[in-house]
């Protein structure tokens, strides 16, 4: 259970931006079904009216209004993330002016650098452990019962999800 939940929470953290936009997403839907509500009830007056003619300009220039609405939409969107995208690597650029070559690939290597860091700390922590468990006699089946415990598969997913999560949500 911790395993999942460790999983779950570490590829999370790479896609908060993701659920976030999901949450704005849902907020901008539910304000343009009440503006749809409205729209209905004011065809439903004018129609008791009858003011057929009138409806369909209305109709007409509603459809007008949500094509534009979904197509500004989708280009202050797209415009946004272009912007963010090209401030991170001017900003990126920005910090590496001046530096060594050495410097600049060991900042872009820093998620792997720590994800293997951790991945070899964990096998060497377990290959002491088995070898001390097996000069002390302790048979394979219990040692492995103690060494791949749950803690140690929350820990192991943990790690992967880290490294893999980012770049999951990135794409």
């Amino acid at each position: 259970m911790l395993t999942m939940l460790s999983t779950f929470l570490s590829f999370l953290m790479g896609g908060l931006p993701k659920i976030l936009d999901f949450f704005q997403d849902k907020s901008d839907k539910s304000h343009e079904l009440k503006l749809a509500q409205l729209q209905t009830e004011r065809e439903l007056q004018m129609l008791e009216r009858g003011y057929k003619a009138q409806e369909r300009i209305e109709e007409i220039r509603l459809d007008e209004i949500k094509t534009e609405s979904a197509a500004a939409t989708q280009q202050a969107l797209i415009q946004a993330q272009q912007a963010e995208m090209a401030a991170i690597y001017a900003h990126d650029v920005a910090i590496g002016k001046g530096a060594s070559q050495w410097m600049i690939n060991l900042r872009a290597s820093v998620r792997p650098v720590i994800t293997y860091g951790f991945f070899f700390l964990l096998c060497a922590i377990d290959a002491t452990l088995a070898y001390k468990g097996f000069e002390a006699g302790v048979s394979f089946t219990d040692m492995a019962a103690q060494l791949w415990d749950d803690e140690t598969q929350a820990l192991f997913a943990a790690i992967i999800s880290f490294h893999f999560g980012g770049r999951a949500f990135g794409k």
